[in-house]
C-alpha cells in the first residue's frame, strides 16, 4: 500500500468520528463512500455555478459560533478526502474567494439558494468582470415546464 494511501485511510478515519454518529470508529470499519453519503445528507449536493450558503463553525476560545459564506461555487480540485471547493462572493465592491475542504467537520451545512446554468468547469473568468457581467444565468427545470404547457 503506498504512503497516500495509508495517510487517506487515516483522514478516512479521523473523519468519520465526526461525521458518522452513532458508531464506534475504532471497531467500524470505515470508507470513503460512507463518509461521502453522510456528507451528502448532512449538506446536500451542488455544483459549479450554484449559490451556495456555507455555514462554517468558528471556534473563538471556548466558544463557538457560525458563520455564514454566501457565493458562486467557482471550482471543485481534487478527489477523494481531499477534495475541495472555492466559493467567490463579492464584498464592498471587492472580490473574496475561499477554499473549503469538502469533508470537513467545520462544514455545518451547506445551503443552495439558487442553482447556475455555465458551461465550464471552472469559472474563474468572472474575477475580471463586475456588476451584472458577474452573474450567472438560474438554471431552469425544461422538463416541469413543458409538463406545464401542455396541460
Amino acid at each position: 500500500m503506498s504512503i497516500i494511501r495509508t495517510v487517506e485511510q487515516e483522514h478516512i478515519k479521523h473523519l468519520s468520528e465526526f461525521i458518522i454518529k452513532g458508531k464506534d470508529p475504532a471497531t467500524t470499519k470505515v470508507n470513503l463512500d460512507e463518509v461521502k453519503d453522510n456528507f451528502l445528507s448532512r449538506v446536500g449536493s451542488f455544483d459549479i455555478g450554484d449559490l451556495v450558503k456555507v455555514a462554517v463553525k468558528i471556534v473563538e476560545g471556548k466558544r463557538e459560533r457560525i458563520q455564514f459564506f454566501e457565493g458562486y461555487v467557482i471550482s471543485f480540485r481534487g478527489h477523494g478526502i481531499t477534495k475541495t471547493f472555492k466559493v467567490r462572493k463579492i464584498a464592498f465592491s471587492v472580490g473574496v474567494e475561499r477554499t473549503f475542504p469538502m469533508y470537513s467537520p467545520n462544514i455545518d451545512s451547506i445551503e443552495v439558494i439558487r442553482k447556475g446554468r455555465v458551461r465550464r468547469a471552472k469559472l474563474f473568468y468572472l474575477r475580471e468582470r463586475s456588476g451584472k457581467k458577474a452573474n450567472i444565468v438560474e438554471r431552469i427545470n425544461y422538463k416541469k415546464a413543458n409538463a406545464k404547457a401542455k396541460k
